[in-house]
């Protein structure tokens, strides 16, 4: 009796066994995760032109400087990857591919002023057109309004006008004038330096 009754048991074990190892567990969905596509702006993907204006016939004179610092500054769209960019720019860096000029405007521009290692800045964007700049040279820090556009998704152009005396930079230009004199003198006879600059910064968005 005690063999037939663990047999039966056996039995049992063995059918409830075989019907656990028969049934199918349905494997839980998966979720998708939307992928959000992230916009990078990155020194070395980024140009700084400027063109300043000599003769009565305003002459541009145009070059970049070589060398822009900040960290890498991403977002989920155009406007944000270049909201909220520090940067600095050392002035020795300048290139107008005469390094006569480039040294006149070290020394008769930049090294008359105060400060005059970096020229520094942050960049905030107020719209999908327009961004604000807030650069510190000379000592001073004021607000350069910007504009800009975006082409292929991805390639961006901003561009201003410095205006030199709200940064009171105009003893420094006068400085510069003195020692250009005679090369900014136009056809009229009459040497002028003008008090403006456009700049112009150019720079491709990576994705991440």
């Amino acid at each position: 009796m005690k063999r037939i009754t663990i047999l039966m048991a056996v039995f049992a074990l063995a059918l409830t066994t075989s019907c656990k190892s028969d049934k199918k567990e349905t494997p839980a969905a998966e979720v998708p995760v939307e992928k959000t596509e992230q916009f990078v702006i990155k020194p070395e993907g980024t140009t700084v032109n400027w063109t300043a204006y000599k003769t009565t016939e305003k002459t541009p004179v145009s070059g970049v400087f070589t060398t822009l610092n900040f960290d890498a500054h991403s977002g989920s769209s155009v406007q944000e990857a270049l909201n909220g960019v520090s940067f600095s720019i050392p002035v020795s860096t300048i290139f107008s591919k005469d390094s006569i000029r480039d040294g006149k405007l070290q020394k008769f521009f930049f090294n008359v002023m105060s400060d005059t290692e970096f020229l520094k800045g942050t960049l905030k964007t107020t719209s999908a057109t327009e961004a604000v700049a807030s650069i510190t040279m000379n000592g001073e820090t004021h607000d350069l309004p910007l504009t800009y556009t975006v082409a292929d998704d991805r390639r961006v152009s901003l561009s201003g006008v410095m205006q030199l005396k709200d940064w009171n930079a105009l003893d420094a230009l006068a400085t510069l004038h003195k020692a250009c004199e005679v090369l900014h003198t136009g056809a009229d006879g009459v040497s002028k330096t003008w008090e403006e600059v456009a700049i112009t910064i150019d720079t491709y968005l990576r994705e991440q």
